[in-house]
Order: structure tokens, then sequence, then C-alpha cells
């Protein structure tokens, strides 16, 4: 089968196939720029997505590490704080000082008998615990000596009932730039090292005994710090930053609107002092039961 048709003035003839190739049309300018706008719309709802679904994921993952990192520095400082004052009653030492100590924006510095307070930059608070060890209150070493809060043995080999003094504050750590939780234990005195990254701020209010409310450390006299009985404790851990400004609750309880971009969240917690107000009820108690010996 052949079909003709004219090209100007010369008629050609050709075989069908030819023929009905050479009637064939193209696309229209107007359908590649909408199929062009059909991909472009498919493609930036896929980008769209993923990253939605990678901010989320981010949030998130900055979120848990903010719990994990509250949650870690409040249950280890307060623990400390319900140990603090203690004195096993086989004792030979008595403990006659301070269990619990305070400094208002400032870490506790010096040595335990004489302890200042140095202002810090966050003005974080800090805070000394002081308590002695029976053989089971702490982690003993391979030598079996009992460890302050970074594992440090404490005393001498062989003795009984060493005194641990264990200090706690955040700051901005000098050499990652990110806030942590420092501890510096009586191990090696003078060498405070982090615990935990992220606390930008501790803030600490004391009860002591008969107040109808709690005080800051700044309102309390060198003599009486014996009369603790128990400590609010607050924690505010930093997250990372975000494309725009959030609101977070500080640890005064006030909404605040985050200056950096960056998640914030304050962790609470009321711990009380468990071995008495002026850290000598164990004692006292082996004191009276020798004395009632004594009588028979």
């Amino acid at each position: 089968m052949t079909c003709c048709f004219s090209m100007g003035r010369v008629g050609v003839c050709a075989d069908a196939p030819i023929c009905m190739g050479s009637r064939g049309r193209g696309h229209t300018l107007s359908e590649l720029l909408i199929a062009l706008a059909l991909g472009l719309i498919v493609t930036a709802g896929a980008v769209s997505l993923y990253q939605s679904q990678r901010q989320a994921f981010w949030q998130s993952s900055d979120f848990l590490q903010m719990q994990d990192a509250g949650m870690s520095a409040l249950t280890l400082i307060a623990q400390q704080i319900q140990i603090a004052g203690f004195t096993p009653a086989a004792a030979t030492q008595v403990q006659r000082s301070f269990a619990v100590f305070g400094c208002s924006g400032a870490r506790p510095v010096g040595s335990a008998g004489s302890v200042i307070c140095e202002p810090l930059p966050g003005a974080s608070d800090g805070i000394v615990l002081r308590y002695f060890d029976d053989g089971m209150a702490t982690w003993p070493t391979a030598a079996g000596l009992p460890t302050d809060c970074l594992g440090q043995g404490v005393g001498q080999a062989g003795s009984s009932g060493a005194e641990i003094i264990n200090r706690y504050y955040a700051r901005t750590s000098s050499s990652t730039g990110q806030p942590e939780l420092y501890c510096e234990g009586n191990g090696r005195p003078g060498l405070a090292q982090p615990l935990v990254e992220g606390v930008e701020r501790l803030h600490l209010r004391y009860w002591p005994a008969g107040a109808a409310r709690a005080l800051e450390a700044s309102a309390f006299a060198p003599g009486q710090w014996q009369q603790i009985t128990a400590v609010d404790l607050c924690v505010l851990v930093r997250g990372a930053p975000r494309q725009q400004g959030t609101t977070y609750i500080d640890c005064d309880g006030a909404r605040v609107t985050s200056a950096d971009t960056r998640m914030r969240r304050a962790f609470w917690r009321h711990v009380a002092v468990r071995n008495g107000h002026d850290g000598r009820d164990a004692h006292d108690a082996r004191d009276a039961r020798d004395a009632l010996k004594e009588t028979r």
C-alpha cells in the first residue's frame, strides 16, 4: 500500500508506514509545561514531607536527651541529699559540722571546715553534702576504699567510717562550650569533673526546722546550716537551637521566652534530709544506748 502527498509542486509517493509516520505529531509546549509543573509539585511534596519528618525526629531526640539529662542530675543529687548527715552507729567520729551547705549563684570552694562561695558566670547554685561511709553507702574501690561522687577512693585501706564530702554545681565547660553538672569529691580535693551534659543551672532552696517556707542559701547564717530538714531542688537543662524562639517554665515557676532559640526544661524535686536536722541522730542514739548499758 502506498500513499501520495504533495511537497510544493512535486508529488511524492511512499509506502504506508512512511506515510503514517509523516502525519504523527509531538507534544505541545503547554503539555510539556503541565507535566513539568506536576513533577515539581510531587517533588516539592516529597521534600517537604522528608524535612518535616526529619525535624520531628530531631526535636524528639533532643527532648529525650533533655529528659535523660534532667532526670539523671535530679536523681544523682537527690540521693546524696537524702544520705547527707548520716553517721554509722559504730563510728568513732562524730559529724558536728553541717551536713548540707549551699551557695546562691556560686560554687562552694575551700576546705571542709571553712567553705566559702565563689560566684559562677551562669548564676548556678552550689551545694556541699557530707556524710560518713558505713561500707554500704558508696561503691568501694578495688582496694576496698569508700568513694566520692567521682569514684575516687577516700580514706585509707583498712579504715572504716571515712567522711565523704561532695560538692555539686553547674557551669559551662571551657573545652566543649556546653553547660554541664560538675562534682568535686574529697578523694582529690580541688579537681572537679563533669557528670551530666546539658545541665545549665541548679537552683536550691532550703527548709530549716520549723520554717513556713523554703529559703535561699544567702538567707542563712553560718550556724544555721545544721537545722536543714529538706531541700527544694531544681535542675534546668538546655537543649539544641530551634528555628524560632521557645518558651519554658524556669526554676522560679515563671514562663520565659528563650533568647537564643534553645529549648529548655526545668525538673523539680522536694528532698528530705533523712538523718535529722543536725545530722547527729544516729550517733546520739548510740550514746543513749551506751549510757543505758552503763546504768545497768
